[in-house]
């Protein structure tokens, strides 16, 4: 009976050999000679199969077995490695196309629960008022603890106008919240403009797609149509945008930066993960597109430009930031970015699946890792919100470190946080409360007022506190110049 088991576990091993192979891991083992398998660990990984498809409470297929090892396989290095069966695959292609079902959340397992990383704008999780940090314990009536992230995300995916119960754990809170929303075709707009008075624009990217640059250039286009006279200043808005494709971020940022700049650059173990990706169509203008930039007013290049950015940006998000900050070619003003600077390949496998997987970190032009740090603005500018329910890279498990001294990023992130909250001085719990979202680029979105008051030459407001205590001053009893009854404050 023993050698019978040892006869199939040893093929068992032979099969799973074979199945690395068939999942395009044959250019890695070209690289690799075969005398390096680890073959005691397949043969343990083959006595493992056999056991739970012979003994196991249940029957098992071959194939969700397989899945489920390979998404194990996957989730055990970092919080952004994932595999993707067929389905998965597929809504991950027309999610970057613009177009999806589902809540509209970009997600990330933690502690065996789904945490938000930022709910997508104008999607029904951003309007019921889901907070990046949130984390999701029951999809109706069904424990999230136990799912693997694919599982948990095809749960909260459906037939549109469909209803979903999710509870969420929110830190602050003493008990668990309850959100009932509609699923909806998640039609995601990547690139919204106006012109908010005559000489400034406002442009905002809520994600980068695979149209996110000509997008943009059109909409540049008609904010130049519409304007009269010269640029005085530009508001671009990367608040609460999750990232995206890397050749959208080059198109963003080389429409705002001079010929051939240098962008971005990644550093991995393989030499396909070593780029350097610089203002230039070869970089951006890829897939066989037409260079969508070539017509751009050249304006563009020098207007001043005040970037906003929140805890919620991230990755793509990240490298416009840091490349308009390292060239000087904007202020970056809001609270510290999340943190994501690394780098992750979608590599299709030959049976419709595919692995999302982590092959490079990536740079600043002047060499910074943001990686687990974040961009930190020039102009802090506070939201109200409480920094503690902010999440960051650096909180979620087995996140890749910086490079570069992590002591010393671990300090300035100390700083970054104690300079939000005003020092040790205990916040307004007023500005700490749960509040729903903030119509970007409204009366009420304190930092686009204060990106406005820094392109004008306006003094800039650090903290909503700051305007809390200015209007709560008692209304003067004098008649301002020219005025005919007292100002009602």
């Amino acid at each position: 009976m023993r050698s019978k088991f040892e006869k199939f576990s040893l093929l068992g091993a032979g099969v799973f050999v074979g199945i690395l192979v068939s999942i395009n891991i044959s250019a890695w083992a070209d690289r690799t000679s075969v005398s390096q398998l680890p073959i005691d660990e397949l043969r343990v990984f083959a006595e493992v199969f056999a056991k739970v498809k012979s003994d196991y409470v249940e029957p098992v297929e071959d194939k969700k077995l397989i899945n489920e090892a390979l998404a194990g396989m996957l989730q055990g290095l970092d919080p952004h490695s994932t595999f993707m069966d067929a389905d998965a695959y597929k809504e991950l292609q027309a999610g970057t196309q613009g177009e999806f079902g589902g809540l509209g959340i970009e997600v990330a397992m933690e502690d065996g629960l789904v945490k938000v990383v930022t709910p997508i704008e104008d999607s029904p999780a951003y309007k019921a008022g889901l907070k990046s940090g949130d984390l999701i314990m029951k999809l109706d009536d069904t424990q999230v603890r136990g799912l693997t992230l694919n599982d948990a995300v095809k749960r909260m995916r459906g037939v549109p106008d469909t209803k979903i119960t999710l509870t969420v754990v929110r830190k602050g809170e003493d008990k668990p919240l309850t959100f009932t929303l509609t699923r909806a075709i998640i039609k995601a707009q990547s690139v919204k403009s106006k012109l908010i008075e005559p000489g400034y624009a406002y442009v905002r990217i809520t994600q980068f797609q695979e149209r996110t640059g000509e997008d943009l250039a059109k909409a540049l286009k008609t904010l130049r149509a519409d304007n009269k006279g010269a640029f005085k200043g530009l508001v671009l808005d990367l608040r609460n945008n999750p990232g995206g494709l890397l050749d959208a971020a080059v198109g963003v940022s080389a429409a705002f930066l001079p010929k051939d700049d240098l962008v971005v650059y990644t550093e991995g173990r393989v030499a396909d993960s070593k780029m350097r990706l610089n203002a230039t169509p070869m970089d951006y203008a890829r897939r066989g597109k037409s260079d969508y930039l070539k017509d751009l007013p050249e304006e563009y290049k020098t207007v001043p430009i005040v970037v906003l950015i929140n805890a919620g940006s991230a990755s793509a998000s990240e490298i416009v930031a840091g490349a308009l900050q390292d060239h000087k070619r904007a202020t970056i003003m809001g609270i510290q970015s999340f943190g994501k600077g690394s780098v992750q390949t979608i590599l299709p496998m030959n049976n419709g699946s595919a692995i999302k997987l982590t092959t490079a970190r990536y740079f600043t032009p002047n060499g910074r890792s943001i990686q687990a740090k974040g961009i930190v603005p020039d102009t802090i500018v506070d939201d109200g919100s409480d920094p503690s329910l902010s999440l960051h890279e650096a909180d979620l498990k087995r996140h890749l470190s910086n490079p570069s001294d992590i002591a010393k990023a671990n300090a300035e992130k100390a700083e970054e946080v104690k300079a939000r909250v005003g020092g040790d001085k205990p916040k307004d719990e007023k500005f700490a409360e749960t509040r729903g979202p903030i119509e970007p680029a409204s009366k009420d979105d304190f930092q686009f007022v204060q990106a406005l008051n820094q392109l004008k030459g306006l003094p800039v407001q650090k903290a909503p506190e700051a305007v809390k205590a200015a209007t709560d001053k008692p209304a003067s009893t004098e008649k301002p110049a020219g005025a005919e009854k007292p100002v009602k404050k």
